[in-house]
């Protein structure tokens, strides 16, 4: 399963590489543009993309970004619960 995370281009860094960095919810990685450039990369600076093992694979709104990095929190979240659950479970097992 290919999960693409929410980022926001916030500078270009490497014009010829065509690389950029992006702020994914408050932590800024460098990501190559190359798949969402379409004219000067200048023009990407504020656009919202959808990022995936260092590439930013395609440019989405940010409403759809909200949405997204919501649906993320939520997952995170609910593995959190699962997680806690598991532990209880495995310690009554553990118990003589």
């Amino acid at each position: 399963m290919c999960l693409g995370i929410p980022g926001q281009i916030v500078e270009i860094t490497d014009t010829n590489r065509q690389m950029a960095l992006a702020d994914i919810s408050g932590v800024r990685r460098e990501v190559s543009v190359v798949c969402v450039a379409d004219g000067p990369l200048d023009t990407l600076v504020g656009k919202w993309v959808l990022i995936h093992v260092g590439f930013a694979m395609s440019l989405i709104d940010e409403d759809e970004a909200a949405r997204t990095l919501e649906a993320l929190r939520e997952l995170g979240e609910a593995q959190e619960a699962l997680d806690a659950m598991a532990a209880g479970q495995d310690a009554l097992e553990e118990r003589p």
